[in-house]
């Protein structure tokens, strides 16, 4: 298979499997379970084991790899723990941080500010994966960064928290960026290291995320709370398994573009995802779009259609031009 076939299918991959996602997800931590009446007026409970989700997703994407390395058995994995562990830290903090902004920012300011997600992911694999991009490459993924924000920016009412509040919130939206470039740069390393498999890495990724994740389940106390709010509304299990399936075949396409294509591809494909999910809805359900959307939307198309055609002439991991061997001779040194 060729590498544009490969790269299209993981890239429809991740955009399929996690607009679902994202609908289950809503569905899940929005919706009411039973009927019984609330303090607030409303009927019905409210999902809110945060912590559980993430969690059970690490559990099953585990699951799923394993079963999948179980059927399709593959060369043993090389890459030292140190790589996923830190890489799966990294992956948990910026999660946690992220969701942990909302308490003090506006929806807006999270959504813009994690549009940027590929400018740290580029920077700290720069500092830390060893990797080199051209001038055209900073600029293309600039502009589709320019382009995501413009458009997924809704003007809605200033948050009435105090300053140090919102300060709060832009603080831990920065660490949940940086951590964003931290993994990154880790999965880089691990690339430049072993080349691991798709598989490999989310395996590895998934088993020690459920190590971070299983002792805060414990000590909050949130894991029994959350098997007595699933024996009591057995049909959650449905949509949790529903979310559990679209997560874990989201997360191998993901994995399949961070092996192959690196880490800043992946983050540039998962950052258009929004885009491209609220331009669809936008054109089936006939929606007018604002000049801000429309100029953001051609700031992306440029961007996009710019690095296909520009962005990757002549570098490789290390930004020096491709040489060709001059004989079967020179190929082994070229490799070194």
């Amino acid at each position: 298979m060729s590498d544009k076939k490969r790269f299209l299918i993981a890239a429809v991959g991740i955009f399929v499997c996690y607009f679902y996602f994202g609908i289950i997800q809503e569905k899940i931590t929005r919706g009411r379970y039973g009927d019984d009446p609330q303090e607030d007026g409303t009927r019905g409970e409210q999902f809110t084991f945060t912590l559980a989700l993430v969690g059970v997703q690490c559990i099953c994407n585990w699951l799923f790899a394993k079963a999948i390395l179980v059927v399709n058995p593959q060369a043993q994995d090389t890459t030292p723990n140190k790589y996923y562990a830190s890489s799966a830290l990294t992956y948990l903090l910026a999660m946690i941080s992220s969701n942990m902004a909302l308490r003090w920012v506006a929806y807006p300011m999270q959504v813009v500010a994690k549009s940027a997600k590929p400018i740290p992911v580029m920077l700290l694999g720069v500092i830390l994966g060893r990797k080199t991009y051209t001038v055209q490459k900073y600029l293309f993924v600039l502009l589709i960064v320019l382009g995501v924000g413009l458009f997924m920016f809704k003007e809605g009412k200033v948050t009435d928290k105090p300053l140090e509040q919102e300060g709060l919130g832009q603080l831990l939206l920065i660490m949940s960026l940086t951590m964003d470039g931290l993994t990154g740069a880790v999965q880089e390393r691990m690339r430049q290291h072993s080349s691991p498999s798709a598989q490999h890495m989310m395996l590895a990724m998934n088993g020690w995320s459920a190590l971070v994740v299983t002792p805060g389940l414990l000590i909050s106390g949130e894991g029994k709370q959350f098997l007595e709010f699933a024996i009591k509304y057995p049909q959650m299990l449905v949509h949790l398994a529903s979310l559990s399936l679209a997560g874990a075949l989201g997360q191998l396409f993901i994995f399949m573009m961070v092996s192959s294509y690196g880490a800043l591809a992946c983050s540039v494909v998962t950052t258009t995802r929004k885009f491209f999910t609220v331009l669809c809805s936008v054109v089936l359900f006939g929606n007018n779009l604002t000049g801000r959307q429309w100029l953001g939307a051609g700031f992306v198309f440029t961007g996009l259609f710019a690095d296909m055609f520009y962005g990757k002439k002549g570098t490789v991991g290390s930004g020096k031009p491709v040489q060709k061997p001059k004989n079967k001779g020179d190929t082994e040194e070229l490799l070194k």
